[in-house]
């Protein structure tokens, strides 16, 4: 089963790589990964769900490598933006494409709605401790711009034509998120 789902994450990963999302259909992803059609519906409804599969699956293989040098009490809340930006490194270092143009908006739009969740749900575990001080930031708000933030910068470094390495990169995500995150939960 886990096989079966792997097979599948890749071939839409490298078909995406390939062309425009909406120009890929189901019968290419299970002819790339040699899955029959019942099989593929077994696990997924469409394609658009095994994208956020896919893209829960690379968070979870980010979260499983943990933060090197997690040391403030954001890390946890910002876990997945550095395995992302190595993910992304490794793939521009073994010379891969980018995902294709045409398809990146859709990508990264199931990516923010994705890491918005993702933090929400970090949020709330972390607890709010700004009722005190009258400053409230809604937690799905907070969640969306971390997301989006996270977003912009990463269109930014693949827009780039000299990128910078991805702990650079990390650092400069932080530095956007981190002074509203301090304001809302300290």
């Amino acid at each position: 089963m886990q096989r079966t789902r792997g097979l599948l994450h890749e071939a839409l990963g490298s078909l995406i790589h390939e062309k425009s999302y909406d120009a890929i259909v189901v019968k290419e992803i299970l002819g790339r990964a040699n899955v029959g059609r019942s099989t593929f519906y077994a696990h997924f409804r469409d394609k658009d769900e095994l994208l956020v599969s896919g893209i829960h699956e690379m968070l979870r293989a980010g979260a499983t490598a943990g933060v090197p040098g997690a040391t403030d009490r954001y890390d946890g809340i910002l876990r997945f933006s550095l395995p992302i930006f190595e993910h992304i490194e490794r793939r521009r270092g073994a010379g891969d494409s980018m995902v294709h143009p045409r398809g990146q908006p859709v990508v990264h739009e199931r990516l923010q709605l994705v890491l918005a969740e993702l933090v929400a749900a970090d949020l709330g575990r972390a607890g709010r401790g700004n009722a005190g001080r009258g400053y409230r930031m809604p937690l799905d708000l907070l969640a969306r711009h971390v997301a989006s933030t996270f977003v912009l910068v990463l269109n930014w470094w693949t827009e780039s034509t000299d990128p910078l390495p991805s702990a650079q990169v990390n650092d400069l995500f932080r530095a956007l998120v981190l002074p509203t995150l301090a304001k809302a939960l300290d």
